[in-house]
């Protein structure tokens, strides 16, 4: 297999190429040069928002695969799509369930509702649109037949470049009395970006097409079983405080960003961040590791780059600052 990779030096583009060369496929990685490739993909530098970015592209191929990670102005995957439609056989496109409109009900599946607005000529707008439009770019380019749209849900594991199980790693690493947010038993959906990586190489090969939730069945995993991998990975000797969560919300601490991962249950939140169906991804041969797998090698690799985890700059920084960490462990003491 040929796989063009668009992207490709960080977190889930890294993921992908690591996981393609794992097969011995021949992979090409079309990226800014600003991160290092991964070792044996042959390397391409160009910048799609760029006039004139995507030079380096206009004599390549053929390929059986384009892998694509866009997460900004769709208009960048129309213009890739189109260069690229007579010279490619299939397109997946890393998309995300933030497409479908919110909120959505628990077990909500492919065919729920998608965000209005969206057009594969904008510029960026916001994330859920961004990324439709990203889809539809890539279905007018190489129709349904050809298209294969992976939405994800929340990603972890190695290369995290957004912060959030990182940041979990580096708090309870330090140790001493830890703010969980409960309630402990909380069911959570996240993918690892391994097993993502897998699932879209092998669905690509196998010629799948259309949506799929890319995700972990609900209650994979809880909020409880993560942070006591957490603690047995680091060797920490934190005790963690299990706090309901209206106590948490009282604090002014925002759900999803403040606590990374931890939203309140019972909450449209939830039933959109961590309910959604993924029966077609997994009857289409999606296997998701163990929670305790996934903290495992982040922490592995944190400690490679000495606890320092890459951060988008174009994402906000995740988690709770001390102060305001002591001040609801204090109140929590002195209720």
């Amino acid at each position: 297999m040929r796989l063009l990779l668009l992207g490709g030096t960080e977190f889930v583009g890294r993921a992908v190429a690591e996981a393609a060369l794992a097969h011995g496929w021949d992979v090409t990685v079309f990226h800014r040069g600003r991160h290092a490739p991964v070792a044996g993909v042959r390397s391409l530098h160009g910048d799609r928002t760029a006039p004139g970015g995507l030079t380096a592209l206009a004599d390549g191929g053929p390929w059986d695969l384009v892998v694509d990670t866009w997460s900004a102005a769709p208009r960048a995957v129309r213009d890739t799509a189109r260069l690229l439609q007579d010279r490619a056989d299939r397109y997946a496109y890393v998309s995300s369930c933030s497409v479908y409109t919110w909120p959505q009900p628990a077990g909500y599946t492919e065919e729920a509702p998608v965000v209005e607005g969206a057009s594969a000529d904008a510029d960026a707008t916001d994330y859920a649109r961004d990324k439709r439009g990203g889809e539809l770019a890539v279905l007018d380019a190489f129709g349904t037949d050809r298209s294969l749209l992976v939405r994800a849900g929340l990603i972890l594991g190695p290369y995290e470049n957004i912060g959030r199980l990182p940041w979990w790693l580096g708090r309870i690493a330090r140790g001493g009395r830890v703010l969980a947010p409960g309630p402990r038993g909380l069911p959570l959906q996240y993918v690892d970006v391994r097993d993502l990586a897998q699932w879209t190489l092998d669905a690509a090969d196998a010629g799948l097409d259309g949506a799929y939730n890319l995700v972990s069945p609900r209650g994979h995993t809880t909020m409880g079983e993560l942070l006591d991998a957490c603690v047995t990975v680091t060797g920490s000797k934190a005790e963690l405080c299990w706090t309901d969560p209206d106590t948490v919300l009282a604090a002014g601490i925002a759900p999803w960003t403040g606590l990374p991962v931890w939203v309140p249950p019972d909450t449209d939140l939830h039933t959109t961040l961590h309910g959604a169906d993924t029966s077609r991804a997994a009857a289409a041969g999606l296997r998701c590791r163990p929670v305790t797998e996934t903290v495992a090698d982040t922490w592995h690799w944190l400690s490679e780059t000495d606890g320092v985890a890459p951060q988008r700059p174009d994402r906000p920084v995740p988690g709770l600052d001390g102060e305001t960490e002591a001040m609801v462990l204090a109140a929590g003491e002195r209720g």
